[in-house]
């Protein structure tokens, strides 16, 4: 693929886009990115705030510490994390220069201001409404789609930006529709290795340097350690671990940044560190070990494109069937190989249901990087489940549309009754 060709600038503007910092689970810092830019146009540090945001925000919310707060968990936390400490112009990881002064200031804020959370209206599935008031000034921001797509700032009743028709789309993200395999791989591998190392590369070393911490500490509930006290002379059981061990760490406040994908930092992880420790065990080069992260990386945005940011659908299995490919690369495969190995590896873990952002997310990780490895270990041995079965159908493409229905489409009621669940909210609401 040459550098001029619309797919290699495409493929390359998404790893840009996608591969960015975050410093703990993205939904409660997209709240703390929208209070911080919201206290910032204010201009005070308000009296009172009202929180408003969709189910899915909920459910990502509600089980996480919001890092640099001492352990608190929840939205208040969040928002007032933002509005006292935060930096907007550090976007997700607008929290992560919080002074013990600052901590502190959190606390007492949380104290004393009035602070209202409530579900908003409509059918946004990504949806957070941020309104400060401080005397007779008040701020509106609305944060939609995606965890840094500011669609609307009001000041005391002027309007100061609304963005463009069509609710429906992702606004100022690189059009996904060229993405397919066979492309995805071939970018890869014929991609100039200087496009891809400094994204690439820095994603290596910040997502394994919170798999060792989590590794070394313990956070959440040290799925890695337990799974390398029971399996750990295998580098399939090190992969799972170590992915595991790092989503552990930043479910529960680790202030350390992790590179997201998809939005997600335990996509971002899932999609990497596996990779990056079969690579290590191989010995495998510099270049072939950034060229596998990245077709591993796109794999799992193509995966994920078509059902969306949030659902009922859990991002890990998308990472994870896509890190099982990008090792099926590593060893020799090509495309007959990795697109067995996804289809394998969906028809099995396609049904792992999303119910928020907590200390579980480890364990869905290491088990959808274990049946991505599993999908691999099919194929090389020649088995298959074939077109026809389930939600299976002939080609690797044609199976992945149906996983995007039954994500987007098929999992929409499911998702409300997780949320109802977590929420204790009546099945008749």
């Amino acid at each position: 693929m040459r550098r001029t060709d619309e797919c290699y600038q495409t493929y390359l503007q998404i790893l840009k886009e996608e591969l960015v910092p975050a410093m703990g689970c993205t939904e409660p810092i997209a709240i703390a990115y929208g209070a911080a830019k919201a206290r910032e146009i204010l201009g005070e540090i308000p009296d009172e705030v009202l929180l408003e945001v969709s189910g899915n925000i909920i459910k990502n919310v509600k089980s996480v510490v919001v890092p640099n707060t001492g352990g608190m968990k929840g939205m208040e936390a969040a928002a007032a994390a933002g509005i006292v400490a935060g930096q907007a112009d550090l976007v997700l990881e607008v929290i992560s220069r919080v002074t013990e002064e600052e901590r502190a200031a959190i606390a007492e804020f949380l104290r004393t201001a009035k602070i209202t959370v409530r579900p908003c209206q409509g059918s946004e599935i990504f949806d957070i409404w941020l309104t400060l008031t401080h005397g007779e000034d008040s701020v509106t921001l609305r944060i939609a789609r995606y965890h840094t797509n500011i669609v609307y700032v009001e000041k005391n009743g002027k309007v100061l930006y609304k963005a463009g028709e069509g609710e429906s789309k992702i606004e100022n993200l690189t059009d996904r529709n060229l993405l397919n395999v066979k492309d995805i791989l071939e970018f890869a591998e014929t991609a100039d290795i200087e496009d891809l190392r400094p994204m690439i590369q820095r994603q290596i070393d910040t997502n394994m340097a919170i798999a060792r911490e989590g590794m070394k500490s313990g956070y959440g509930a040290n799925v890695g350690k337990v799974l390398m006290k029971y399996d750990g002379e295998k580098t399939s059981c090190k992969a799972r671990a170590m992915a595991a061990a790092a989503s552990d760490a930043r479910m529960s406040g680790c202030e350390l940044p992790v590179i997201i994908v998809s939005g997600s930092g335990n996509q971002g992880i899932t999609a990497s560190v596996p990779v990056v420790v079969y690579g290590q065990e191989m010995k495998a080069s510099e270049e072939r070990m950034i060229r596998g992260v990245a077709l591993s990386d796109l794999l799992t945005i193509h995966l994920k494109d078509g059902i969306g940011r949030l659902s009922a659908y859990c991002g890990a299995v998308s990472a994870g069937c896509a890190s099982g490919a990008a090792i099926a690369w590593l060893e020799g495969q090509g495309y007959e190989g990795i697109s067995h190995t996804l289809v394998n590896a969906l028809a099995v873990v396609s049904g792992i249901v999303c119910d928020g952002a907590k200390p579980s997310c480890a364990a869905k990780i290491a088990e959808a990087v274990n049946t991505g490895i599993l999908g691999y270990h099919m194929f090389l041995e020649g088995q298959e489940f074939r077109g026809g079965e389930g939600i299976v159908t002939k080609g690797v493409e044609a199976t992945i549309a149906n996983v995007s229905r039954l994500g987007r489409e098929g999992m929409k009621e499911t998702d409300k009754e997780i949320i109802r669940i977590m929420t204790g909210t009546a099945e008749t609401n």
